[in-house]
């Protein structure tokens, strides 16, 4: 069994699919593991990393799908008909594409999957139970961004966020008012208690 994981196209998708983490796994298991040169550079991974954890890197899409089973993608391929280029004409006909495909909410493409007999996995679609809470990229994803989103707001908020006591007086702390307490909203209450703010939620 051979996996591919190539570059992501769409703008500015820092992220990739596959860790060295991941790849070594997947090697030990005897899978053969593909990875198109600077699928990693964005989320700060170079090729050589990917090289030692056993994969093969190659210069291009098309060598790194060449006997593909199955291919791993943050985002779904764009195609011609959301404006992209035809990401589909280089994958191979029968192949497995497992990505966040966002079928309801951005449904171009799927019946392009349908000319190339590609089976595709939504893992934004897994049960959320127990065994299969290692796949849960939602709740993943909703995480880093609760996290993310205090973080931006402290940037834009331009003052300081903890109490801070000076010989010129007290700074009182910021008052971060956080909509919702889901997985996003509770790491967003998390992060900012952590760095000093008063969190009023809203539940």
């Amino acid at each position: 069994m051979k996996i591919a994981i190539p570059r992501e196209r769409r703008a500015h998708e820092s992220r990739v699919s596959a860790t060295p983490d991941t790849v070594k796994r997947f090697v030990k298991m005897g899978v053969e593991v593909s990875v198109e040169s600077g699928a990693g550079e964005k989320a700060a991974i170079l090729d050589k990393a990917y090289i030692d954890a056993g994969a093969k890197v190659y210069p291009t899409r098309e060598e790194t799908f060449s006997g593909a089973d199955i291919i791993l993608k943050v985002q779904r391929p764009r195609t011609t008909s959301d404006g992209g280029a035809d990401g589909l004409s280089e994958y191979p006909d029968g192949s497995i594409l497992i990505a966040l495909h966002n079928p309801f909410g951005d449904p171009i493409g799927i019946e392009h999957y349908a000319k190339k007999s590609i089976i595709s996995f939504a893992m934004e679609f897994l049960p959320r139970i127990s065994r299969a809470q290692s796949m849960d990229v939602l709740s993943s994803q909703a995480n880093l961004a609760g996290y993310k989103a205090v973080v931006d707001a402290a940037a834009q908020y331009g003052r300081g966020i903890p109490m801070m006591m000076t010989a010129a007086g007290r700074v009182n702390p910021a008052r971060v008012f956080v909509m919702g307490a889901g997985v996003a909203g509770l790491q967003a209450i998390a992060t900012a208690r952590r760095i000093g703010a008063v969190v009023l939620p809203l539940m």
